[in-house]
């Protein structure tokens, strides 16, 4: 699977360890930078960029990584078609996938270990969407909302 990712100087080591943990395990890992450690970068650059790739290709993810992860998903969201992730335990990052259809996993640097971040995108990238009719739904009224900027209604409303 292709995957893109994006981070600034906090999450710039596990990025790295990321990509090649992606590249063991047969997946195709697209650097959207940082591409060297710079403690005064910003992250939105990076984000923004691994967001708009994964939004634009189907089938693709993106991880986007921070100190929290905060930013980093808030970011994500901005972009059009993406449905981040903040993910903090291995249930989130299931639940995430199966329940949201999440197409971005943010991660936060300072919060875990490698080997625990790596875990979540192992079991982000490990797990289908649910397709169940009731997350669709949910999942089709942000979409519109998204595009149209009109409020679904509230239940009894129509």
């Amino acid at each position: 699977m292709r995957v893109f990712l994006g981070t600034d100087h906090a999450g710039y080591e596990l990025k790295e360890y990321l990509v090649s943990w992606l590249k063991e395990n047969g997946h195709e890992p697209v650097d959207c930078g940082a591409f060297a450690y710079d403690a005064v970068d910003d992250y939105p650059p990076f984000v923004l960029r691994a967001a708009q790739r994964t939004a634009a290709e189907p089938g693709t993810v993106g991880i986007v990584i921070g100190g929290s992860g905060n930013g980093e998903a808030i970011a994500a969201n901005k972009v059009r078609g993406v449905r981040a992730a903040l993910v903090w335990n291995e249930e989130i990052a299931t639940l995430a996938r199966e329940h949201n259809d999440a197409n971005v996993i943010s991660i936060g640097s300072r919060q875990h270990d490698h080997e625990t971040a790596a875990r979540f995108v192992e079991l982000f990238l490990g797990t289908a969407y649910s397709d169940e009719a009731r997350h669709t739904r949910r999942i089709r009224m942000l979409t519109d909302y998204e595009t149209t900027g009109q409020l679904p209604p509230l239940p009894g409303e129509a």
